[in-house]
């Protein structure tokens, strides 16, 4: 005859629901007793002691490892940072699972010393999760425990879509900016959790242009060779009613060298200077009389091998409303402004005009070929020593000086003005 032993966890098993079971009866009992109702069946002395033995039993057997839980269950506008983090005291975890509600199980690792638990990446937002986990105690005792919650939805939640780009080297002028994708009406809270920090010392203060953009910036150009540090410590933090961050994360970048090119409308010349000597000066043509060039300190803040400019994009179109120019391959053309100011190539226009005449529609062009990529024209060579970040300062030309929120451009405002649009 085969000899059957009943394991721990069958006997608790067992335990539980003779436990349960008799509790039933119980209540059972209680619910209909007591006033002649006849037929409800009553819990005998023997039976009351068989229940309070068995729930004594699994009490004494019970597993001293505690499980936690963060969030608890069902929590929702979750955290997609720091939800999901599982941790255990007097046990160790066995195994932890997080799974989405369709069953798509997400990557974890289980701390060397077995006390915590926490997933390997980012969560997704307005999804709900199911986090099972299992421990045991010093004799073995198991211990289990689940949770579900919801992230924050993308109509909760706010992000900051930042420039420039984690490791990369950019130019002295290059702002730090920050476009958040819903209006901020808190912005001194927000603003408290954004810091930018630099290697140099500078002191680095924030501003609002409006309320879904914030750049930051020294009061001179970034010291040649620093690092700068973003920190957006924005997880939880209450952008406007409803409204929460999600971001948390630092990115670094280098500042190069320090170049600076001076555009002389009147001279037609551009000045090319590297940490304050003169390396170069091109022959250039500006706006016309009819669409000048604003004058003014611009950032690069885009580089393009070849694009296409046309005409209508910026407000410049003939009576059949097509724009009044429409080239397909403009070549080494590097952005200066949103309205559409640029420093590029200029292939169709005759030689004679760099150094002698304005002849664009705004932008500051540079002899170049079709195609682009020939070293031995200005402006490739000028696209090929330039940096995204790097300044190019226009003067002389008969315009208005550059807004400071047309692209990357606020170094036109003075100090005291960059400084009180900070909401620290």
């Amino acid at each position: 005859m085969e000899k059957r032993v009943m394991t721990q966890r069958k006997r608790r098993t067992s335990i539980a629901a003779a436990s349960a079971a008799l509790g039933g009866v119980l209540v059972l009992s209680a619910c209909s007793g007591g006033h002649g109702g006849g037929g409800g069946a009553s819990s005998s002395p023997k039976q009351s002691s068989q229940a309070q033995a068995a729930d004594k039993a699994a009490a004494q057997d019970t597993s001293d490892a505690k499980i936690a839980i963060t969030p608890g269950n069902g929590a929702d506008n979750a955290s997609i940072n720091n939800a999901a983090k599982v941790s255990v005291t007097q046990g160790t975890l066995t195994h932890v699972s997080l799974t989405t509600a369709d069953g798509t199980a997400v990557k974890g690792a289980i701390a060397a010393d077995g006390k915590s638990w926490s997933p390997q990446g980012q969560l997704a937002r307005s999804t709900t999760y199911k986090v099972s986990a299992s421990a045991k105690d010093s004799k073995g005792r198991g211990a289990d425990e689940n949770s579900t919650f919801t992230t924050v939805s993308p109509a909760h939640s706010f992000i900051g879509n930042f420039t420039p780009e984690d490791g990369s080297t950019v130019g002295v002028g290059m702002p730090v900016s920050i476009n958040f994708d819903k209006s901020i009406t808190d912005k001194k809270d927000v603003q408290s959790h954004i810091q930018v920090s630099s290697t140099s010392g500078q002191q680095v203060v924030g501003h609002w242009f409006n309320s879904q953009r914030l750049d930051f910036r020294p009061q001179n150009y970034w010291q040649a060779g620093s690092k700068v540090t973003l920190k957006l410590n924005l997880d939880g933090v209450k952008g406007s009613d409803g409204t929460y961050g999600v971001q948390q994360k630092t990115v670094s970048f280098t500042v190069g060298r320090n170049q600076v090119s001076t555009v002389d409308a009147k001279t037609h010349t551009m000045v090319v200077q590297q940490d304050g000597k003169t390396v170069r000066t091109i022959p250039i043509s500006a706006g016309s009389p009819d669409h000048t060039t604003y004058n003014g300190q611009m950032v690069i803040s885009e580089k393009y091998k070849k694009t296409r400019m046309n005409g209508a994009t910026v407000g410049f179109t003939d009576s059949d409303g097509k724009g009044e120019y429409d080239i397909k391959d403009v070549p080494d053309a590097m952005r200066l402004t949103n309205s559409g100011t640029f420093v590029h190539g200029n292939y169709w226009g005759a030689s004679s005009v760099f150094g002698s005449s304005n002849t664009s529609h705004g932008c500051v062009g540079l002899q170049d070929v079709k195609g682009a990529g020939d070293p031995n024209t200005p402006a490739h060579w000028f696209f090929d020593h330039s940096l995204v970040g790097d300044v190019v300062t226009v003067k002389n030309s008969h315009d208005k000086t550059v807004q400071p929120d047309n692209g990357l451009n606020g170094w036109n405002m003075s100090w005291a003005d960059w400084q009180a649009g900070s909401a620290a």
